[in-house]
């Protein structure tokens, strides 16, 4: 950055600019991300409340005959668990419809970043001074896109959870109006939900190891370049 007075006069009002701007940028990207982090946990519990009605409602004794009462009770309890699935996928969507672009935008940022920093590292020659900073960064980049990927893997694991625990009951002992619904389910669950942004990649750890993959690439060609 530069700046358009004495660097020696103004050094402390500089240096007090730069590390403002860097706090707040530092914040900003935290409290993003402990927002977005919070919300996709929010929808991971509505999926575990989804999936706990659904093996509620098939305790009632599906093995004999039931009376009317019991089928509609089946019957009701399955429709507020698919009413509870249907709205955290929606809210999922919703949410990923907002961060889309920041998300494309610091994805790219990041992969770019973490093989500048890489390349700093390297070239430093192991000098403890000019080596702290890039570490420091290369750190933090790694562990904000762990924790981007984790969040995604996460909500797609307790969405198949849901899959697992329809395809685990006896549903095919149910009354045939319920197993209707429950087929809903199972043909619900044939394809993962997963957070995808911006059609560059899913969130999951599979996408961690691909961004990872791709900075050491580029990294490795820009060394490469430079020797």
């Amino acid at each position: 950055m530069e700046y358009f007075v004495d660097p020696q006069r103004y050094f402390y009002l500089i240096m007090l600019h730069m590390n403002t701007a860097v706090c707040i940028g530092i914040t900003v990207l935290a409290a993003t991300g402990t927002l977005f982090i919070a919300c996709q946990k929010f929808i991971c519990g509505l999926f575990v409340i989804a999936s706990y009605r659904i093996e509620r409602a098939m305790r009632i004794d599906t093995m004999r005959d039931v009376n009317l009462s019991g089928k509609n009770l089946i019957y009701d309890r399955i429709i507020k668990a698919v009413e509870i699935h249907r709205k955290a996928m929606k809210l999922s969507k919703f949410l990923m419809s907002k961060f889309e672009v920041p998300f494309g935008l610091l994805i790219m940022a990041g992969v770019v970043s973490l093989s500048l920093n890489l390349f700093r590292i390297l070239s430093s020659e192991f000098n403890i001074e000019e080596l702290s900073l890039p570490t420091a960064f290369a750190l933090m980049i790694t562990l904000y896109m762990f924790l981007a990927n984790y969040v995604g893997q996460n909500l797609t694991d307790h969405n198949s959870q849901i899959f697992a625990t329809v395809y685990s009951i006896q549903w095919y002992k149910a009354p045939l109006h319920v197993q209707k619904l429950i087929l809903f389910l199972l043909q619900k669950g044939t394809k993962d939900f997963t957070l995808n942004v911006g059609s560059l990649l899913n969130g999951s750890m599979k996408s961690f190891a691909t961004l990872t993959n791709t900075s050491i690439s580029y990294f490795t060609v820009l060394y490469s370049t430079q020797r």
